[in-house]
């Protein structure tokens, strides 16, 4: 797969997934109905988000290894944050988000393994300009860092958004660097792919750069065959 600062429409079959629905406010493959509504209570732009149609979802089944099905992942959020980024600056940028939902299974692969090199590749590429990418998991709750409960997403699905510079930091304890860009994101217009690799091997390898070195450890000190988690 290789990629660049013009970004593909969605494509009836995309690689290694398959597209269901795209950019769609009501799902039919997938019911999020009542967890949206739970998730009002969590995140104050949502409200008037839904209100205004602008929360969307594309969603994509796996059709493929898992090597191919994290390209296609990281291809689609690209995708999402190159349509998103020219709206943000307009009225209501700020309430967009477009979501993409990873549908069916790959043998022996997790999906929370399957999410986690492309979020990992793509925060860090879009938070500079200001694109906030986050990452939740079918059937896995969370907690907030006040301590409120996060219901189970029904599916797992990688958003995609504006940065809010004054919240989203926090989000991001783990990668205090990649916290303190986003503080200042700022979209120039900039080609964020024009230094890196266009290969998803490669952009895998240039991407472990960026993973903080793991703390000393007697019983293993290997680096992490995945990226570290973070809250978001």
């Amino acid at each position: 797969m290789t990629t660049g600062r013009t970004i593909a429409a969605p494509r009836p079959t995309a690689g290694a997934l398959r597209l269901v629905e795209a950019a769609t406010t009501r799902p039919r493959s997938v019911d999020i109905s009542g967890y949206v509504r739970q998730m009002t209570a969590h995140c104050p732009y949502l409200p008037p988000s839904l209100q205004r149609g602008l929360t969307t979802w594309t969603v994509y089944r796996a059709d493929g290894d898992a090597d191919a099905v994290q390209a296609e992942l990281f291809h689609a959020g690209a995708q999402a944050a190159e349509w998103l980024r020219p709206l943000l600056n307009r009225p209501h940028g700020a309430l967009r988000c477009e979501n993409i939902v990873l549908l069916g299974d790959v043998p022996g692969t997790r999906h929370r393994d399957l999410l986690a090199w492309p979020h990992w590749v793509l925060k860090h590429l879009y938070g500079p300009v200001g694109v906030m990418f986050g990452k939740f998991y079918a059937g896995e709750g969370e907690v907030t860092a006040a301590g409120h409960r996060i219901p189970a997403a029904p599916a797992s699905f990688l958003p995609v958004r504006a940065a809010v510079r004054r919240r989203d930091p926090r989000f991001l304890a783990a990668t205090p660097d990649l916290a303190a860009v986003l503080a200042a994101a700022d979209d120039d217009g900039r080609d964020v792919f024009e230094h890196i690799p266009t290969d998803w091997t490669e952009i895998r390898t240039w991407a472990r750069r960026l993973i903080p070195p793991a703390k000393p450890s007697p019983s293993s000190p290997a680096t992490p065959a995945n990226p570290p988690r973070s809250s978001s």
